[in-house]
Parts: structure tokens; sequence; C-alpha cells
């Protein structure tokens, strides 16, 4: 199984998975619209229009188990993004990222180590995961690195297809 695979729901509620982006260079990150981190979606917003003519996409997984800072039905969440940062990469449904009802995505995510060797539970909310277009995952940056940091740009800059 690969991160393409699991079936999924956008955030309008429509059948979607990760593999209609196959061939992209994927941002994966799980986010929250009421974290201090929340004003990351500016940064993510700014790689998919840089990016995302040269075949890459951002795409956000709402997640609410982080603080309860993502309490919102899916049209809250929608419009949030929209008016607030205007956002236009896809989001999905809401899901868990880590525990028993973690979403099969985040299984495949989890697994997958960070620059200092650590798998396992994602740490907060806007935690990255770059994949390739091929989706092989290839980096993991905690939820601490901007989207806009230099080695995010480079590993970005370095996988894209076009």
């Amino acid at each position: 199984m690969t991160v393409y695979d699991p079936p999924i729901h956008s955030l309008s509620g429509d059948e979607a998975s990760v593999g209609q982006y196959q061939g992209k260079a994927l941002l994966l990150v799980n986010v929250a619209s009421k974290c201090g981190l929340t004003p990351q979606y500016e940064g993510l917003e700014r790689l998919q229009k840089t990016y995302g003519d040269r075949g890459f996409t951002v795409l956000g997984f709402p997640s609410n188990q982080f603080g309860a800072q993502e309490p919102g039905t899916a049209e809250e969440i929608a419009t949030f993004c929209s008016a607030t940062y205007g956002v236009t990469f896809p989001m999905f449904e809401k899901i868990d990222v880590n525990g028993e009802q973690r979403h099969p995505i985040y299984d495949q995510l989890t697994a997958f180590p960070d620059a200092d060797g650590e798998a396992g539970d994602i740490q907060w909310n806007f935690e990255k995961f770059l994949v390739a277009p091929d989706g092989s995952i290839v980096n993991r940056f905690r939820p601490m690195v901007d989207p806009e940091a230099p080695e995010v740009i480079d590993a970005i800059e370095g996988i894209l297809p076009n």
C-alpha cells in the first residue's frame, strides 16, 4: 500500500484519493484553523502558487487531535481557509492522524522518519511530508519547520517533475 491507495473524501464530501495527484510532487500537511501555527497556511499557499504549474501541490488534512484546534465543520474549515488565507490547494475531510482511528494515509506517512531518524506519531498541527511524483515519501518536516524554510524549498525543487 502507498499513500495513493486509501480512499478519502474531499473537504466538500466527494470521494477522492491522494492517487488523483500521482505524478506530482506533493506536500501533505495536517492542518488546523485555531493553532499558533495556523499562519503557516500563508507559506503553504505561496508554495502552491510558486510551484503549482511545475507539477507540485500542497494537500491539506484537517485534524482536531491537537488541543481541539480544528473544531469546525467542513464548511467552516473551507470558509476559514478561503477567506482568511486564500487557500487554493486541495483540502480533505477532517481525519485522525494518530491513534487507533488514524487514517491509513497517515499509517504510511508516520512510518517515515524525520531528519533525526525519528518516525512515529505526528507531533502537532502542520507536520509536513514531501512525496515524490512516484509516490515515495522523501522528507518529513516537523511542525515548527516553516513551509518556506530553505530545506523545504530545496527538497521540493529537487523532486519537481517539470
